[in-house]
């Protein structure tokens, strides 16, 4: 179980000494395996990684150098998927060395990678990816066997597994039955598709990586760098604290924050929960209850804009639009699910008499604004560069150039060279773990277009869903949660979004709902049982029964259940639509998730505890989640005979003597 956080300062400021204090020359503390030489390994690589991504980015053509975009993703490999091997273990037991054979993969990975960056032009003119000579081939062999070992460390062996299993699929195709039938290639044909074709490792998310995501990356780890964790945390604790459940709605805002950054539901967990969870503990919600609470604002985080992790830029990617199309159509749903969080933890406080932190544990939230305004600042910027001048690319640069720019002239948090460092070190790790991971998830994409599986499997669910739209949505919500179980956010994502979200297109839906509706239902596996990784994570932090935290964190994300079908058949909800149907639909969906709310934690607002009103309560929210006059006029005298009625009981019912 996590010790007891310290008491916050009454009117925190972030200290540049403490932060740079977490940075020591081997990088992050926690972190053992880089420290000395391969230390200063990684920041040498990651430093040259940045530069050369902000070249490309920019079109600087720094000292003459122009890449075609396959010489350019061949050097971003060659710079950040070596460092996997540096920095995550083959074995636990090597948590703290690197042996020598990690050595003799990162630099044979070094030296593939830049062998067919030298070659980019030949690859693409030539078609070294259908018919190369004898070393370029086995080169492709080396990239793609250590492309494998790099997602088993850093994704871990599920996901292993499936990569590998679809990496070699074209192998085995012409074997299969029905739509898993497709045709087969010779091993050297499938190193080489793998390796040097342009849907692979290079691919779709390997090409979003280099074209919009380290920026935003880098983005993400100045605010870690700066203090801008600690400014949100008391940020959050400032607005929430005396609230009644007060620290349970500051883990629901700061995690739902954090998450959005990273992307990532189980660090996010852990880093997070390590403060939160105990917190909520010690005011009085059960340890089950604050797990629960925790893993669910962890999960939301990645549909929460205005970063919502990798996900959204993959997503706009294949959907061929900006950025921010994805991040205003996301906001409603992200928003109605942490209205729900945060209106049921009151709830549950209100039922339990929990009461807020005590005051001399919560900031003041003027002098936090004072200490850390910059921070919303240069979100502000970034916003307004992403929704009104829709410059994706270069947003993240000029956030971070604003928020390194008000570091520096200030007294506390001032950013220096030692903070400049740790920035880079901290990027670097946040990037080679994305991109060890998205070789992988290249590989599976490249499979699938080889052989056309993707498009046979949407074909054949069409087919057997026939006219059928809820049955279709209900398949495709079942292929989603199953496939969500043991991979990644994006690793999730990316595989529906070939071979299933073509088929709720065609079935006749909104491509950007469609879309939202399998990344929804994607991620429900983190918080459901009997995966529930976010809820396992937590419940390690609380010291509770990680089934059970799941079973409460797929009760606190109910909604999440119900979203994805309301969106993706009313997409009102996702702000497309008339003016006034968006304001009706939006409005009866935020009064059904107070009802929904109300009934699942047993207090109505303006009454008090409730009993036989639950179910009424249940009906009436399902009513208003329709969006139709003649449900929302029966929801309204539903709601209003359950006040009449429960009122007169109270009167009726004798005093106690």
């Amino acid at each position: 179980m996590a010790a007891e956080p310290a008491q916050p300062d009454p009117t925190p400021g972030v200290d540049a000494t403490a932060v740079m204090a977490k940075f020591k020359e081997g990088g992050v503390a926690a972190d053992k395996r880089l420290t000395g030489v391969a230390y200063w390994v990684a920041f040498a690589f990651g430093a040259a990684g940045i530069l050369v991504n902000i070249n490309q980015i920019w079109n600087l053509h720094a000292f003459g150098i122009v890449l075609v975009d396959t010489a350019y993703l061949f050097i971003l490999l060659g710079l950040f998927l070596p460092l996997a091997f540096l920095s995550f273990p083959a074995r636990a037991s090597q948590s703290e060395r690197i042996p020598w054979f990690d050595w003799v993969l990162f630099f044979g990975t070094v030296a593939s990678s830049f062998f067919l960056a030298s070659n980019g032009s030949r690859i693409v003119l030539e078609g070294w990816d259908l018919i190369a000579p004898p070393l370029p081939t086995w080169l492709s062999a080396f990239v793609v066997v250590v492309s494998l070992e790099a997602v088993r460390r850093a994704g871990g062996m599920p996901l292993f597994l499936i990569c590998t299993m679809f990496a070699l699929f074209p192998l085995y195709s012409e074997q299969l039955p029905g739509f898993l039938w497709g045709p087969s290639i010779s091993l050297e044909e499938l190193w080489r598709a793998h390796a040097m074709g342009n849907e692979s490792i290079i691919g779709l998310p390997m090409r979003v990586t280099g074209g919009l995501l380290i920026g935003f990356l880098i983005f993400g780890s100045a605010l870690v760098v700066t203090g801008g964790g600690d400014f949100f945390m008391a940020f959050a604790t400032s607005l929430m604290g005396r609230a009644r459940g007060g620290p349970a709605k500051v883990a629901i805002l700061s995690s739902g924050f954090f998450g959005s950054l990273s992307g990532s539901v189980i660090s996010n967990v852990v880093t997070t929960g390590q403060i939160t969870i105990p917190t909520m503990k010690r005011t009085g919600y059960p340890a089950t209850y604050a797990a629960a609470v925790e893993s669910c604002a962890s999960t939301g985080g990645a549909l929460m804009p205005p970063v919502m992790g990798a996900v959204a830029f993959i997503m706009a990617e294949f959907l061929n639009v900006a950025y921010s199309t994805i991040m205003i159509a996301a906001l409603a749903p992200a928003v109605l699910f942490y209205l729900a969080l945060l209106l049921q933890t009151d709830a549950y406080a209100a039922r339990n008499n929990l009461s807020g932190l005590p005051p001399e544990e919560i900031p003041k939230i003027w002098p936090v604004i004072k200490q850390g305004w910059h921070f919303l600042f240069c979100l502000a910027v970034l916003i307004y560069m992403l929704v009104v001048m829709r410059i994706d690319a270069y947003a993240p640069y000029y956030a971070t150039a604003v928020l390194i720019a008000t570091s520096m002239i200030r007294r506390r948090n001032r950013f220096g060279p030692m903070m400049a460092k740790a920035l880079v070190v901290e990027a670097t790790k946040t990037i080679v773990n994305i991109v060890a991971i998205i070789v992988g998830i290249g590989m599976v994409l490249g499979s699938l277009s080889l052989t056309g599986v993707g498009g046979a499997f949407s074909r054949e669910l069409l087919q057997y869903a026939g006219d059928n739209i809820y049955l279709l949505l209900g398949l495709g919500a079942l292929t989603s949660f199953l496939l969500g179980m043991g991979m990644t956010v994006t690793a999730c994502y990316i595989f529906l979004a070939i071979v299933l979200a073509p088929a709720l297109v065609k079935g006749g839906l909104d491509p950007t709902a469609s879309h939202l509706f399998i990344l929804y239902w994607g991620m429900m596996s983190y918080i459901t049982p009997p995966v529930a990784l976010a809820a396992v994570a937590a419940s390690s932090i609380a010291g509770s029964n990680a089934l059970a935290t799941g079973v409460m964190a797929m009760r606190l994300g109910a909604i999440l259940f119900i979203l994805p079908f309301l969106f993706v058949l009313h997409p009102t909800l996702i702000l497309q639509g008339s003016f006034v149907d968006i304001v009706h639909d939006i409005t009866t969906a935020v009064i059904a998730v107070w009802l929904l709310a109300s009934a699942f934690e047993g207090w109505l607002y303006f009454f008090g505890r409730i009993t036989w009103q639950r179910i009424p309560l249940f009906a009436a929210a399902a009513l208003l989640f329709y969006p139709e006059g003649s449900s929302d006029i029966a929801a309204t005298i539903t709601v209003a005979a359950i006040y009449v009625v429960s009122n007169l009981t109270r009167r009726l019912r004798p005093s106690p003597s």
